[in-house]
């Protein structure tokens, strides 16, 4: 097939080929099925890289408002559905590339001078990624937010917190909720900081070394808000560690919430019955008309499976490439956009859920004293009256054990069966004994006490407003 043939799909950069791909091939090299969601951010990056074009005097003024013109038209094209994509074309890049040439003649050739597609994507990329972040932070913030309301709700609820799935000490019901607004903070921190290594314009870079002609790498990364531009044209163009970096935090974030998840279906099992989900967010089944399925707290949860899979799917497509540009990078787009579009829907659904979730209070006060939650705080009461840790948690084993044989609790112990293990045991241990009587008496910051949790809900107020 002849030269011109080929040129006639659009492909300017195929003078060099005289044969044309088949369709199967012709759909292997496209990505236009996913990275047609890049089409704002590369009319943004081209409208930037015409600007400085015009003020380096490459381009004249007049066609700089015929190339600005024509972009503009075309996104509200792609916008409205109107514009054709196929697929031999590609990429969104030379759809949009065509679309101008077609509308405003041979001027619209002149916008990819001193550019590459390798530049041009990995500039569009980084838009992307900068917007996703700020997105995933929102959404963050308002699952938080959802959070610290239902804390501040149930603050007064003692509850047991566990561990190995076993009942261990009383908390209050905020601080346990609070936890996890404490692992989304560090989502947010994570995905702060990821920003600073995304915000980096690698447009200028050519397809790997750059170009002689005289851009003005700063005017456009101004134009387009970037905190600086790349120092390295080899690495610029081939450099996706900021995906990878965004598919880690949304792994994070899906371990994160894939916890919470569990912990909720967990306690809205009728074993438990700690909590009752909002019936907006649950299933039943279609054939016992009884259930109430935590569907959308599964979900949640199974959407960590695809997002720890697009991790590692991105990450062993960039172990073995060597430097610069290879066409294996046209597949980053899949796993990003995918653990990015994950985590931002279960965000929204996150947030909606736990605003209208509510803490059973009397089932938890039911059974709260079930398990020996106080027996630590009975070991710390007698080293505070000057006996050794180790001794006193014998002493407290060998009381429990006491208990447990006959039933009862250790606050119904009477007081010379507790003074059997320690004569130093007073009146006083009763004050200290009943989960209700030892979330009282946490003393350091950050424990699962009153005063605690009034400092921390103190926090997140000021935090989340600022």
């Amino acid at each position: 097939m002849s030269a011109k043939k080929t040129n006639e799909t659009g492909k300017s950069w195929q003078a060099r080929l005289t044969g044309q791909a088949d369709q199967a091939t012709a759909e292997l090299l496209a990505s236009i099925d996913v990275d047609w969601q890049l089409w704002r951010y590369d009319i943004a990056g081209s409208i930037a890289h015409a600007e400085m074009l015009a003020a380096q005097k490459i381009i004249t003024r007049g066609e700089l408002g015929k190339i600005k013109t024509g972009l503009l038209r075309i996104g509200r094209l792609i916008e409205s559905g109107k514009l054709e994509m196929p697929v031999e074309l590609e990429d969104i890049h030379m759809v949009i590339e065509k679309a101008l040439i077609d509308r405003i003649g041979s001027v619209g050739g002149k916008l990819h001078t001193g550019r590459s597609r390798n530049d041009q994507v990995a500039l569009d990329l980084r838009l992307w990624a900068r917007d996703e972040i700020d997105n995933l932070l929102g959404g963050l913030v308002a699952f938080q937010k959802s959070l610290v309301k239902l804390a501040r709700k149930y603050a007064d609820v003692p509850m047991p917190a566990y561990t190995h799935l076993q009942r261990a000490q009383p908390v209050l019901a905020g601080h346990a909720i609070l936890a996890y607004v404490e692992m989304l903070q560090r989502d947010a921190d994570r995905l702060a900081d990821a920003r600073k290594r995304t915000n980096v314009c690698p447009l200028g870079s050519g397809a790997v070394a750059g170009t002689s002609l005289p851009l003005d790498r700063a005017k456009t990364a101004k134009l387009l808000g970037f905190a600086a531009f790349t120092r390295n044209s080899v690495d610029a163009t081939s450099d996706r560690d900021f995906l990878a970096e965004l598919a880690f935090a949304c792994s994070m974030i899906a371990v994160h919430l894939s916890r919470w998840a569990e912990d909720w279906i967990i306690y809205s099992t009728t074993e438990f019955a700690f909590l009752e989900l909002p019936d907006e967010y649950c299933t039943s089944s279609s054939m016992m008309p009884q259930k109430k399925n935590p569907d959308t707290l599964e979900l949640i949860r199974g959407k960590a499976a695809t997002v720890l899979g697009n991790l590692t799917s991105l990450l062993t497509l960039l172990k073995g490439l060597p430097l610069a540009y290879n066409r294996d990078l046209q597949d980053d787009k899949r796993f990003a956009f995918s653990a990015v579009g994950a985590m931002r829907q279960a965000l929204v659904v996150a947030a909606g859920l736990a605003g209208r979730t509510k803490l059973n209070k009397a089932r938890i006060a039911e059974g709260l004293d079930d398990g020996y939650l106080d027996a630590t705080s009975l070991a710390e009461y007698l080293t505070g009256k000057g006996l050794p840790f180790r001794k006193a948690h014998q002493a407290v084993g060998r009381l429990v054990a006491e208990a447990a044989t006959s039933g009862r609790k250790l606050a119904d112990l009477a007081l010379n069966e507790l003074r059997k293990v320690s004569p130093r045991i007073g009146k006083d241990v009763y004050e200290h004994l009943g989960a209700a009587n030892v979330v009282k008496r946490y003393a350091p910051d950050g424990a699962g006490g009153v005063k605690q949790l009034r400092k921390q809900l103190a926090f997140w107020d000021r935090k989340l407003k600022a």
